[in-house]
């Protein structure tokens, strides 16, 4: 049996790991490689024949771990993708929507490219809604914690991690040539009393572990509550000052888990009502696949559920359909919330609000999540006092908050506690992927210190298991 990591290895994107037990070839994920943004057809450049692999089992619908999949189709992977039920309709909409980003920036690039006299061959976007749809009739669902016989040697259960909505590790059992084997893969490690999730299931024991390390070395704040953040900061930039917050947030999981946040401040009558707008229509609808599978969100959401009714709906709370809608939201002059997407003010509408906003001093923009360098809210989070907003620089007067109480990332204690629930003179070797390298060798350290044998593998290196 075989192991070679060839994406997520010393950095965080691009998550791909191929297992090879006799012939067959089995790939966990396959994931964009954001790394490779300045030449994103790069993607195509798979270290494998994409006809040689068998089956893709996949963790769970980020892109950073599903957005390479219509690539690995269109260049010839004929085989089923494995994965929970809402993983796949959360990869639907998430693929279908990189596709959208696809072709903005291609059409961005076209308008910059008029006029000039040497022009290169056009690049084309790495797949198109056709590919999408390719994808999506391979993927074949399986609930959580029912085993599932791949092929005669191969078995494989999903396990659940918390993070996202579907989001499992992946643990293998294998006949290799008459010796049982065990390996799992984590996927990324939810954090314990996250809203809506619940928390991360124990791993049962195995002899290898490929485990994510993002937040290795770092912890999150401890000292308050996510419904303190929200409450002080919305009494204070929609109360005191009757201004507008604008929360950039993903659309699929950070979306939904602030929306129930929301909720249950103002149900619960902890600030007198105000006017919140959801303007995104990706969170749209993968808050509908938040509700269909409502059997799976953690006890309080479903308590929450039965005594008050609808988790993702409320008085006052505006889910924005159309453009017309978004772009009447400037002359709505009351004090207000607006969550939208992107999450890093990378593109979609959160750019016209902040277009709108960034100079208003009574405007306050609360970051909930990570935003890369580079990255338009990377900038304002560095405190950079002009940016770069749709063709103009732009005075940045609006107050800059952030908080990391809505990361869906397990941080070091959680990470380092789910390798300790394997024994350390059984577990044969802990693999760290998904990770900057000094949040892997933190990780490695702390696991070095009770006895596990740790390695922190380079992209392509083959191990025999």
């Amino acid at each position: 049996m075989n192991l070679t990591i060839h994406g997520a290895a010393r950095q965080v994107t691009g998550s791909m790991h191929l297992l090879e037990t006799g012939q067959y070839k089995i790939l966990i994920d396959c994931g964009l490689d954001y790394e490779r943004d300045r030449n994103m057809e790069s993607n195509e450049d798979f270290p494998f024949d994409p006809a040689s692999i068998d089956v893709v089992v996949l963790t769970h619908a980020h892109i950073d771990h599903s957005g390479n999949l219509p690539t690995l189709i269109r260049m010839g992977f004929n085989g089923q993708i494995l994965c929970t039920p809402p993983t796949a309709e959360l990869s639907e909409l998430l693929l279908m929507d990189s596709v959208n980003i696809f072709l903005h920036k291609q059409q961005k690039r076209q308008r910059h490219r008029r006029g000039r006299h040497h022009q290169r061959p056009q690049q084309q976007p790495l797949y198109l809604q056709k590919h999408v749809m390719d994808t999506v009739e391979r993927f074949v669902t399986i609930g959580f914690n029912k085993p599932f016989r791949i092929n005669g040697d191969v078995e494989l259960t999903f396990i659940p991690v918390g993070h996202l909505l579907g989001a499992a590790a992946a643990v293998f059992r294998i006949n290799d040539n008459g010796t049982e084997k065990s390996i799992a893969f984590t996927g990324d490690i939810g954090r314990k009393n996250y809203p809506v999730l619940d928390d991360p299931q124990p791993l049962p024991p195995v002899d290898y572990l490929v485990s994510e390390s993002t937040y290795g070395g770092r912890y999150h704040s401890k000292d308050t509550t996510i419904e303190q953040v929200l409450v002080d900061t919305i009494e204070k930039a929609c109360i005191k000052e009757q201004g507008r917050l604008i929360i950039p947030a993903f659309s699929i999981g950070r979306t939904q888990a602030l929306v129930y946040s929301l909720n249950k401040i103002f149900s619960s009558g902890l600030l007198p009502p105000v006017k919140v707008f959801v303007d995104s229509p990706l969170a749209n609808a993968s808050t509908n696949v938040f509700r269909k599978h409502h059997a799976l969100l953690n006890s309080e959401a479903q308590d929450f559920y039965r005594t008050k009714g609808d988790e993702f709906e409320f008085d006052n709370l505006h889910y924005v359909e159309n453009l017309k809608e978004s772009n009447q939201i400037s002359n709505y002059f009351e004090p207000c919330i607006i969550i939208s997407s992107a999450g890093m003010l990378e593109g979609g509408r959160i750019q016209d609000h902040l277009y709108n906003n960034i100079q208003n001093y009574y405007c306050t923009i609360l970051f909930i999540g990570y935003c890369a360098k580079g990255t338009l809210g990377y900038r304002l989070l560095r405190g950079d006092p002009v940016v770069h907003i749709k063709d103009r620089e732009m005075y940045v007067y609006a107050t800059i908050k952030k908080t990391d109480l809505f990361s869906a990332h397990g941080d070091h204690d959680d990470l380092v506690g789910t390798v300790k629930q394997q024994q350390p003179d059984k577990l044969k070797k802990v693999f760290l992927v998904h990770g900057e390298e000094e949040s892997m060798q933190l990780m490695a350290d702390a696991l070095f210190a009770d006895g596990y044998r740790v390695e922190i593998p380079r992209k392509g290196l083959v191990y025999s298991l």
